[in-house]
């Protein structure tokens, strides 16, 4: 119970450790110092321990594991979309 406590604990400072990134982002709209192959290689590896994350939740173990793995997918996520979006030129006025 302490562990798994522990986990889920660690899991969500781990997580919400991103949101000053993307605050920042959304502010200055800039993500020339950022490396989006980086954060796609995080997103990946991120996303096969959500599978595994998966697998034991459904056995029973490892729901904090699943939470916290969750929310990191979801604001690594949204780092991407984000560098994506201000990465992208802006479309041409007609």
């Amino acid at each position: 119970m302490l562990f798994a406590l522990m986990q889920l604990l660690g899991g969500i400072i781990l997580s919400v450790g991103w949101i000053p990134q993307i605050i920042q982002i959304i502010r200055t709209k800039s993500v020339s110092d950022l490396s989006l192959k980086a954060y796609l290689l995080m997103l990946l590896g991120i996303g096969l321990m959500e599978a595994y994350a998966l697998r034991l939740a459904a056995d029973g173990t490892g729901l904090a594991f699943l939470i916290t793995n969750t929310l990191s997918l979801a604001v690594v996520s949204t780092v991407v979309l984000l560098i994506l979006r201000y990465r992208l030129p802006p479309s041409p006025k007609k």
